[in-house]
């Protein structure tokens, strides 16, 4: 079924709580201060979209394109990102609030994080090479089977990854924040 196309378009202060999102491809198209809280986001197509203060929790995205999409101070809770379509799939967050949010098995190779706070993420069997995660706040995000060849965590704090069931070959991190790499071993270091 072709989806009608949306090309350009800006779209302000729109609650898709009380009004039904339109299913359709939305290219080059900016959502500012727009609330996707519990809407059905399923089957929609955004390429080269930016959503600007933003509330997407609980937000439903099966089989949701995201292709070069920008999220800039938006709130995620509850999102399953795992649901949505994995082919291209390519986005970024810079000064988000990514709360019970999943990205389990997930290809997110040069994905960047910036300004974020991750509390309570699934990063689990998830394939974040080349990913930089820039002056980021990690709070029981789970790290587990996951892929973080040359990734950057040398600006961001308080992450937890076990290097025995994480692959971290040439990851970069600073002498502060390394010990979250020691923390399964359970040593006290003063």
């Amino acid at each position: 079924m072709m989806l009608p196309l949306i090309d350009s378009q800006q779209f302000h202060n729109i609650d898709y709580t009380d009004n039904s999102f339109q299913r359709a491809e939305y290219d080059n198209c900016t959502f500012t201060n727009c609330n996707f809280s519990d809407a059905d986001l399923s089957s929609v197509i955004f390429i080269e979209c930016e959503f600007d203060t933003c509330n997407f929790s609980n937000a439903i995205i099966k089989n949701t394109t995201f292709r070069e999409v920008n999220f800039i101070e938006c709130k995620f809770i509850g999102m399953q990102f795992q649901d949505c379509n994995p082919f291209l799939l390519s986005f970024n967050f810079s000064n988000c609030q990514l709360q019970f949010t999943s990205f389990y098995k997930l290809k997110l190779k040069q994905i960047k994080f910036d300004k974020c706070n991750l509390i309570q993420v699934d990063f689990i069997e998830t394939d974040l090479t080349n990913a930089v995660f820039d002056d980021c706040v990690f709070n029981n995000t789970v790290f587990r089977q996951s892929i973080l060849k040359n990734s950057d965590f040398s600006t961001s704090n308080n992450f937890i990854i076990n290097p025995e069931i994480n692959t971290i070959t040439n990851a970069k991190f600073s002498k502060e924040n390394v010990l979250g790499l020691l923390h399964h071993y359970q040593i006290s270091i003063n």
